[in-house]
C-alpha cells in the first residue's frame, strides 16, 4: 500500500510549461552521429587548429603566476582588466565614449549573453522578429521567455551567369520585412555575420532594419559572435554605429571566435545602461560569475591586439586571411565533385547544395524529417563526412522549403579539409564509373 500510493504521488508532471515544445536538439542528435561514424568532421562550428600562442601563453602566465586571487571571484559582472579593454575597444570600433562597468558586461560565451538578453528584455506575449536561416537557439530561448517569434527569411536570388551563389545573394524583401513589425513587437535579432549562410549584411540593409527599430521603438539584439571573420575586403557595419541605434541595441560578442579558443566560454554583451542593468539581473541571478582566469587572459589577448589595431601581425588581420584560403579552397573541392557551394562572405560556415548528389540516398515518401536532414545522416554513416542540414536553422513553418543545403565548417586544419576532399571525390569517382 504504502509503495502504491507513493507512485500515485509522481504521477504528475515535472516539467515546466515553458520547456514544452524546446526539448529537441539538433546538436544533441548530430554530435552524437559525428563522434560515432565519422572520419572527418565539418559539422559543429569549432576550430581544430590552436588557439593563437599569446593567448595560450597570458592563460599560463596567468594560471602560474604569482597573483594567486585569479584563481578566486573577480568582479560579477566582468573582471575589471577585461571589462576595461573591451570598453576602448569598442569605444573605437563605435566613436562613443563607454564606461566599462556599465555599457560592458561578461557572460558564459555568446550563449549565455543571448540567454540573459531574452529572459532581461521579453515578456509574455511579446514578439521577437528573427531572420531565417538563424542559429538554431534563438526560436526556444525567445519562447523560453514567453515570447512569440516571428520569422522574416532570407531569399536567394540566384546569378544569371552560371557563376556561383555568394550569401549576398540572400537578401530580405524589404516589404515582407516591414510587415512583421506590429506593436507587439519588442525586439529583432539580427545575426551579422550570419551563422549559416555567412551573409555580412550591407549598410543598406542595416540601414532598412535601424529604420523600422526606430519607427516602432523595437529593440535590436546584435548577435556579433563573427565580426573578425570577414572575407574578401568587405566590412563588418555595427548596427548600433547607426542613428538612432545605439540607445535600443545589446551588442554579442565572443573570445571563442574571436580568438579560436570555443571551449573558454567568455562573451560579452556591450550596451547601454538602461539595457544592461536588466541583463545583470538576469546575469547575477543565474550563472553570478564566470571563470577568472580565462577572463584575464582574454583581456590580455585584447591588450595585445589593441597596441596592433589594424596593423599586419594582428591576428584580428591575420586570421581571416588563413580562413579565407580555407573557404576558397572548400568551395573548389565542392564546386570540383558537384556540390554547388554557396560562397561566404564572412564567418566559418558555407552552404552547399546537394541536388547533384540526391541520387544516392533514396526518399521516404511522406516522411516528416525534412530531406537535407535524412542526406546529412546518410552521409556521416555511409561516407564518414558529418556537416550539418540547413533545414535545422529554420522554423517547423519554412523547414521544408530549404531542404537541398547542408552547411559545412572550414575552421579545420589544411589536413582535416583535405580528408573531406578526398571522401568527395571518391564519391564522385563512384557516381561516375
Amino acid at each position: 500500500f504504502f509503495f502504491h500510493s507513493l507512485q500515485a504521488k509522481m504521477s504528475r508532471p515535472v516539467q515546466a510549461r515553458r520547456l514544452e515544445g524546446v526539448d529537441k536538439n539538433i546538436w544533441v542528435e548530430f554530435v552524437k552521429l559525428a563522434a560515432t561514424y565519422s572520419k572527418v568532421n565539418l559539422g559543429q562550428g569549432f576550430p581544430d587548429f590552436p588557439a593563437p600562442d599569446f593567448l595560450r601563453e597570458a592563460l599560463m602566465g596567468a594560471l602560474s603566476g604569482g597573483n594567486h586571487m585569479l584563481h578566486q571571484y573577480t568582479r560579477a559582472f566582468g573582471h575589471p582588466p577585461l571589462v576595461k579593454v573591451l570598453a576602448q575597444f569598442f569605444e573605437k570600433l563605435l566613436g562613443r565614449d563607454l564606461d566599462p562597468m556599465t555599457n560592458v558586461m561578461v557572460t558564459v560565451g555568446a550563449y549565455q549573453a543571448l540567454f540573459c538578453c531574452f529572459q532581461a528584455l521579453v515578456d509574455e506575449g511579446d514578439e521577437v522578429i528573427i531572420i531565417e536561416p538563424f542559429f538554431d537557439c534563438y526560436e526556444p530561448m525567445v519562447k523560453m521567455a514567453g515570447g512569440t517569434p516571428v520569422f522574416v527569411p532570407l531569399r536567394p536570388n540566384p546569378p544569371k551567369d552560371g557563376k556561383l551563389m555568394s550569401s549576398a545573394d540572400w537578401q530580405l524583401d524589404p516589404a515582407e520585412l516591414a510587415s512583421k513589425f506590429s506593436e507587439r513587437t519588442k525586439a529583432i535579432v539580427l545575426n551579422s555575420p550570419n551563422n549559416p549562410l555567412g551573409k555580412v549584411f550591407s549598410r543598406g540593409e542595416l540601414g532598412l532594419i535601424a529604420e523600422l527599430c526606430v519607427k516602432h521603438d523595437v529593440l535590436c539584439i546584435s548577435d556579433e559572435v563573427y565580426e573578425w571573420l570577414v572575407y574578401d575586403g568587405k566590412q563588418h557595419i555595427r548596427i548600433a554605429s547607426l542613428q538612432g541605434m545605439w540607445e535600443r541595441t545589446v551588442i554579442i560578442g565572443s573570445a571563442g571566435k574571436t580568438f579560436s579558443a570555443t571551449g573558454w566560454k567568455v562573451g560579452w554583451v556591450v550596451g547601454p545602461d538602461r539595457l544592461l542593468q536588466h541583463l545583470r539581473t538576469v546575469h547575477q541571478n543565474s550563472v553570478y560569475h564566470c571563470a577568472t582566469i580565462a577572463q584575464e587572459a582574454v583581456a590580455q589577448g585584447f591588450q595585445r591586439e589593441l597596441m596592433l589595431y589594424g596593423k599586419p601581425e594582428s591576428y584580428f588581420v591575420q586570421l581571416p586571411k588563413e580562413l579565407q584560403q580555407k573557404r576558397d579552397w572548400l568551395v573548389q573541392s565542392l564546386d570540383g565533385v558537384g556540390m554547388k557551394p554557396i560562397i561566404p562572405e564572412g564567418t566559418y560556415f558555407l552552404v552547399a547544395d546537394i541536388s547533384p548528389f540526391k541520387s544516392d540516398v533514396p526518399d521516404v515518401p511522406n516522411s516528416d524529417e525534412p530531406y537535407d536532414s535524412r542526406f546529412a545522416k546518410w552521409m556521416v554513416k555511409n561516407k564518414g563526412l558529418a556537416a550539418i542540414p540547413l533545414s535545422a536553422f529554420y522554423s517547423e513553418a519554412h523547414k521544408n522549403n530549404y531542404t537541398n543545403f547542408i552547411r559545412f565548417c572550414f575552421a579545420k586544419e589544411e589536413a582535416t579539409l583535405k580528408a573531406a576532399s578526398d571522401i568527395l571525390q571518391k564519391w564522385k569517382q563512384e557516381k561516375t564509373s
